[in-house]
């Protein structure tokens, strides 16, 4: 139980350190690679990891159904009792720790963030930009298509993970209310499911997740032999495609305005 819950939260890391790199490709392109380094993305790493293990492990700390049984009487002194989740994991623990401290404000605010860096692309993508000046709507264009693909997860990761913490909080403010059981195995199987779509998700959308996906599947699972997998270049890190540069437009601008002042 405590790994499902310390993975959840990695889950929901994942999002958020895309968007610690993302949102500084597009508001100042021009610096990215000065603000974010490989020690900063370890270190938001590290922290992902560190949240998730603090909010895991807190039910082993204590908070969870062991006293409540003991006073009740369903518990002996051996301590045996079934492993169910709802009879060892506290509901208070699920609801308001878990999804309404550590789940809903972040997917909130990472809902709040992609909006603002869709808001963002699109308005340099709608700026007329002429025939010679086609490099920033280049540099656009692969930021809105990793924005959408990091989106998706985003999607898949609520799609998932919502229903049953939605019925976490009927189970705690309404314990009488009858809870269907294929409804909860249908929200378990989909918490399931979003560790084993992420994946599929950015091979389909990652030109460089997808080889590396093909390789392992065809090596590991058809058994075949491979060929190294080639330095193909990132969309994001490696592309060949240099942020837009203020300074370079107007200096062109500049020569294109003389050259037609010279013309006439």
């Amino acid at each position: 139980m405590v790994p499902v819950l310390v993975l959840t939260q990695v889950q929901l890391c994942s999002p958020a350190i895309a968007i610690d790199v993302l949102v500084p490709r597009v508001k100042i392109p021009t610096s990215y690679k000065r603000v974010v380094t490989r020690r900063r993305a370890g270190a938001a790493v590290v922290a992902c990891w560190t949240v998730a293990f603090v909010v895991g492990l807190t039910p082993m700390l204590g908070w969870n159904n062991l006293r409540r049984l003991q006073e009740n009487g369903s518990i002996g002194p051996d301590l045996v009792i079934t492993c169910q989740f709802e009879t060892v994991i506290s509901m208070e623990y699920m609801v308001y720790f878990n999804f309404f401290g550590w789940v809903l404000p972040p997917l909130v605010l990472m809902v709040l963030i992609y909006a603002e860096i869709f808001y963002m692309i699109h308005g340099q993508l709608n700026k007329k930009v002429s025939a010679s000046h086609t490099d920033p709507n280049k540099y656009y264009d692969k930021e809105l298509k990793l924005a959408k693909s990091l989106a998706l997860v985003l999607f898949l990761f609520a799609l998932s993970w919502l229903p049953l913490h939605i019925l976490n909080c009927i189970t705690l403010f309404c314990p009488t209310c009858n809870k269907p059981m294929f409804l909860i195995y249908i929200a378990i199987l989909l918490t399931h499911g979003n560790s084993a779509v992420n994946p599929v998700v950015y091979a389909f959308r990652i030109k460089k997740f997808r080889s590396a996906f093909l390789k392992i599947w065809k090596q590991y699972f058809c058994c075949k032999d491979t060929v190294g997998l080639p330095n193909q270049p990132s969309e994001r890190m490696d592309s060949h495609v240099e942020p837009p540069r203020p300074e370079k437009q107007k200096q062109k601008q500049k020569e294109e305005q003389e050259m037609e002042q010279n013309t006439i």
